[in-house]
């Protein structure tokens, strides 16, 4: 059977790792759809046009730790904003969704474009400056010289081409339920978010 878990929210949010969590909870596959933009962004960087680089990704493009640098993140963003390259990814994601046995795709438009049909959708948020925090001990831990107003800049830069592109923007879908991990630790936003799943889950047996 399948079943599908949409996890939508911003960057630095928590999504990522609620879905890992909710996803080994389950026993469903997982994907983390932002690291398909970051792999065209990736390739963007290295000289290949972003659309042509979205039609000829690779699974072992998504398994460079390169993707993770905040050059990439930047450029992963500005390759999302492009209609054709989201586009060339639809499919994939859509294909992985229904596939048997259960997927958890998070990213910024599953539950509103790529899987409306979810049988559950979440929408994992945080204050900008929360996030900037999170994003900038991430960099400073792995070493990287940076200022949490330079992080916190780039998170609200990023925020606003997100949720201000005409293409598939970010924003929660009317039947996601939101989850605001500002003053959560992750313990209890992966329970908050398994709970709100084995509610939908109920639903849609009874």
């Amino acid at each position: 059977m399948a079943f599908t878990i949409a996890i939508d929210g911003p960057a630095a949010a928590g999504k990522g790792t609620v879905s890992r969590a909710v996803a080994a909870h389950f026993g469903f596959a997982h994907l983390d759809t932002g690291l398909l933009y970051r792999a065209v962004g990736a390739r963007m960087l290295a000289g290949i046009e972003p659309v042509e680089a979205a039609r000829t990704l690779r699974a072992e493009d998504l398994e460079d730790d390169a993707l993770r640098t905040p050059e990439v993140a930047q450029a992963a963003s500005k390759v999302a904003a492009i209609g054709a390259v989201r586009a060339a990814l639809v499919d994939f994601q859509r294909a992985f969704a229904r596939r048997a046995g259960g997927a958890v795709l998070d990213g910024r438009d599953i539950g509103t474009v790529i899987c409306p049909e979810a049988e559950a959708k979440l929408f994992v948020t945080a204050s900008a400056e929360v996030r900037a925090e999170r994003r900038h001990r991430e960099l400073t831990d792995k070493g990287v010289q940076t200022d949490f107003a330079t992080v916190l800049a780039d998170v609200r830069e990023r925020d606003a081409r997100d949720m201000s592109r005409a293409d598939a923007p970010l924003r929660a879908a009317e039947d996601a339920v939101e989850i605001d991990t500002s003053h959560m630790d992750i313990d209890t936003a992966v329970a908050t978010a398994i709970a709100a799943v084995e509610t939908a889950v109920k639903e849609k047996t009874e």
